[in-house]
Order: C-alpha cells, then structure tokens, then sequence
C-alpha cells in the first residue's frame, strides 16, 4: 500500500497539472456540454432557461443597457477577435513557435467548431422580447462565450508557471462571466447557450494543449507572459 501511495503522489507531482487537464478541462465540459446539447437536439426546453432570462430583463436599465452592449462588443468583435489576431503575431514575432502555433489552432478552431455547431443545432435565438442589440444567427452555442473562454483558457494555460497565473486566471474569469452575462442581459442567448458554449471551449483548448504539448511530459517549454523570464 505504501509503495501505491508514494507512487500516486509521484504520478501527481510529475503530471498533475495535464491530468487536472484532462479532467477539469476536457472530461467534464464535454459531460456538461453533451448533457445540453442532447436536450436541444431533442428540441426540448431546459428549466432554468427562460426563469433567468426573465429574471434578466427584469433588471433593465438604460445605463445596464449601455454597459452590456459594450461589453457584448468587447467580447468579441471590438475586443477578443482582434486580441486573438495580436496575440497570435506577437508569439510568432517572438519565435515562440509552440506557443504561436497552440494559441492559432486553439482560437481559430473554436470559431470554426462554434459555426458548424450552429448549424447542426440550429437553435433559434430567445424571442422574449425586443433586444436591444438584436441577433439574427443560430443560438447555439454562444460565440461570444466561446471565444472569450477560449481565449482565456489559452491565456491561463500559457501564464501558469509565471507570477501572471493569478491576475490573468481572475481577470479573465471576470471578464468571461461579464461577456456572458451581456447575452443573457440582452436577450439574444440562453443561459444554456452560454454554459455550452464555455464547455465546448475548454474542452477544445484542453485537447488542443495536450496534442501540442505532449512531449517528455512538460506542459510548456517556456512561459510567455512572464517579461522577466527572458
């Protein structure tokens, strides 16, 4: 028995952080979002759906409308698709091939996999009331959702052995929980659109990172984050 334990706590100590990977950010997003889709698949309603959005609206006001049209922005158009653009140049401008390449295929993916998810549900957006910042595309999965947590994920993972790892992973959680807040603010997303879309987010980048970074067991060769590494 002691030779198990001592050779779990060195299993854990030399790969911890790819099997917390592999579960907190692969296994159970894909129960999470395989549990939801199922339910839309069968074209059924999910109970919390429309309570919350009505709970939503009923917080309307002309200032909050204000502040969630900009921060829906934010989250994608005006702010995460440009980032990502960036992001991904600068690593390449600094040789940070790997990094470049996990980060590339990560939130480019994300968007190719959140348009052809669209499709295949097909779910029509809320139709409660009138938005403020109408939409007029398939509902599900939310990409605003799917592309900020995709790009925070990315974000998290790169900055994890940097003294960054905890002012990117609050940041970032805030401003994913913000963004997806707006769409259901607004009206022009499920609850369940925004918690599939996160799901299949880190589902993604968690096997995007582990195909990239497999070798001899090392999550990453070098942080990027950190400016006093170099």
């Amino acid at each position: 028995m002691a030779s198990v334990l001592r050779f779990g706590a060195g299993l854990l100590r030399r790969h911890g952080l790819r099997l917390a990977v592999v579960f907190v950010g692969l296994l159970l997003p894909l129960w999470v979002f395989g549990e939801l889709a199922d339910e839309i698949h069968e074209q059924e309603a999910i109970a919390f759906d429309e309570p919350i959005l009505r709970f939503a609206h009923a917080m309307a006001r002309e200032g909050f409308d204000t502040f969630f049209v900009f921060i829906s922005k934010v989250g994608y158009a005006w702010g995460v698709v440009p980032f990502d653009v960036a992001f991904v140049l600068v690593l390449a401008l600094l040789r940070r091939y790997r990094e470049a390449v996990f980060a590339a295929i990560a939130l480019g993916g994300s968007a190719l996999l959140n348009i052809g998810a669209k499709l295949f549900f097909a779910r029509d957006r809320p139709a409660l009331w009138d938005s403020v910042a109408p939409e007029t595309t398939y509902s599900f999965p939310s990409g605003h959702a799917m592309g900020s947590m995709t790009l925070a994920c990315v974000l998290v993972l790169l900055a994890w052995h940097t003294r960054w790892r905890w002012p990117v992973a609050l940041s970032m959680a805030a401003f994913v929980v913000l963004v997806g807040l707006s769409r259901v603010y607004l009206g022009v997303h499920y609850p369940s659109d925004i918690l599939a879309g996160w799901a299949v987010a880190m589902a993604w980048v968690a096997a995007v990172f582990l195909s990239v970074y497999r070798v001899h067991g090392r999550p990453w060769a070098r942080p990027v984050i950190d400016p006093a590494a170099d």
